[in-house]
Formats: C-alpha cells, structure tokens, sequence
C-alpha cells in the first residue's frame, strides 16, 4: 500500500453497501484498524531505521576522527627512532667537551665519537654517496666547479667538498664535488 495518501482518504460510507445488506460497521471497523495499523508499524520501522542510520553516522564519524588523530600521532613522533641512536652520540659528545685533555686525546676521542655516530647512522639505513675518483654522476653528485687537469680522466670526481648521503634507495643530499676536465678527449 505505497500509493495510499491516508490523510486525504474519503471517510468510511454510512449507507448499506453490501449485497446482504447487514450493514459494513464491523467490516470498515476492521478495515479502518488495519490501514493506521500498518501506518504506525512503517512509521516505527522509519524510526528504527533513521536511528540506525544516524549511529552509523556517528560511528563512521568517529572512527574518521580516531584515525586522523593517529595520522597526527604517528607524524609527530615519527622522528623518535632515528633521534634515540643519535642520543648516545650527543652524550659522548657532551663528555669529550667537558674533559680537559691533550689535543692528540681530544682528536682521537672525537674520532670515536665520529665512528659512533656513523654506526647510529649505518643503522637507520643512511650511508655515504661515494664520489672521489668515481665518474661524474648527475644524480647523486652537484657540481660546483670543472677543473682541467691531465691527472684524472674525463668527467671523474677530483674533490669532494661535501658529502651526499642517501636514506636507502632515496637521495637525502648529494654531494658536492670538483670534476675533471681533461683537455685530451
């Protein structure tokens, strides 16, 4: 019954209608009961249902939100285990500098230091790009200057300003290098 608009239904007729001609009272009694009946039994199912429809909601909200906040979470300490290997590196550091000692033991000292903190780096996956002697490779070395000599080969690495470094497979720097240009080719 889809297409019934109850509120403009025609009232239920007075008159004998029926063929033995006893009257519809009890009929239209029974009939009258059976639409509105069916009408409350919709209206309580819309209900149940628009209630389900708005937990969902909220659920789905929620869960929305929860995991946003975890995203934020995990982007703000993200950064906390790279720096935990680099904490005993700080602390060796913090001692070299408070002890007063020769310049050979001071040079050495920072030497460990240096190697400790190369194997805090070894450990998070970053490693040196090498460049001295290794031919000219635009993606992982900038050059600052081309320099002719007859020394080194064409397009090989000479110097090597400043390190580059790589985080496995991803370029974090690269390094800056002298490269030879070499008059005879």
């Amino acid at each position: 019954m889809p297409g019934l608009d109850l509120e403009h239904e025609l009232p239920p007729s007075d008159g004998d209608d029926s063929p033995s001609g006893t009257g519809v009272s009890g009929a239209s009694a029974s009939a009258a009961s059976g639409p509105e009946a069916e009408l409350q039994k919709l209206k309580a199912e819309r209900d149940s249902l628009l209630d389900r429809l708005a937990r969902a909601q909220a659920e789905f909200d929620n869960a929305r939100k929860r995991a946003a906040k975890e995203q934020q979470d995990f982007r703000d300490y993200a950064a906390a285990d790279s720096i935990k290997p680099l904490l005993p590196v700080m602390d060796s550091f913090e001692r070299a500098l408070q002890v007063k000692s020769e310049p050979g033991d001071f040079r050495s000292g920072v030497e460990l230091i240096y190697k400790q903190l190369q194997d805090a780096l070894a450990k998070l996956g970053v490693r040196a790009i090498p460049a001295k002697g290794e031919p000219f490779d635009p993606h992982v070395h900038e050059a600052i200057e081309m320099v002719e000599t007859s020394q080194a080969a064409d397009h090989e690495v000479i110097e090597e300003l400043q390190r580059g470094y790589k985080l496995k497979d991803r370029l974090l720097r690269p390094a800056m290098v002298k490269v030879a240009k070499n008059p005879g080719n």
